[in-house]
């Protein structure tokens, strides 16, 4: 019986394989006049990839992330958490490719959001009416 479980447990080692790598991150930060778009960024292809942005300006101070897909040429893809705004936090989820599509809010007042820009990249825009806000994002893949 011994030799039955040291056989077993030799197969599932050696078919348990693990790479661990380090992670790459992008880092984004903004200044961003009412009703302002930041430059466009190009997410990684075909990968999760985290995407954590908060709005640093006082009294819209926030944070939001989603996991998010890239898929070339086709749609960006993601789930994750809201910032909060007074109310319960709520989840954001979707799969689009036009241009303004809501992501994901980063500010307390929900006017700070990540959106997609293109079918491959995602943007962040101040949708405030008249206050410039600062803001930043980080990508983590």
């Amino acid at each position: 019986m011994a030799t039955v479980v040291a056989i077993i447990t030799s197969m599932v080692a050696a078919n348990a394989t693990q790479t661990i790598t380090a992670p790459n991150a992008a880092f984004f930060s903004y200044n961003l006049a009412a009703g302002a778009y930041g430059a466009a960024i190009t997410p990684a292809t075909n990968r999760a990839v985290l995407v954590m942005g908060c709005c640093t300006t006082t009294p819209f101070q926030g944070v939001g992330h989603v996991s998010l897909l890239h898929s070339p040429s086709t749609l960006i893809a993601w789930t994750g958490v809201e910032s909060h705004s007074g109310v319960p936090t709520t989840i954001t989820s979707g799969a689009n490719n036009t241009p303004g599509n809501h992501i994901v809010f980063i500010d307390a007042g929900h006017v700070v959001d990540v959106q997609v820009a293109s079918v491959d990249t995602i943007r962040v825009h101040n949708g405030h009416p008249s206050l410039t806000l600062a803001a930043n994002v980080t990508l983590v893949w």
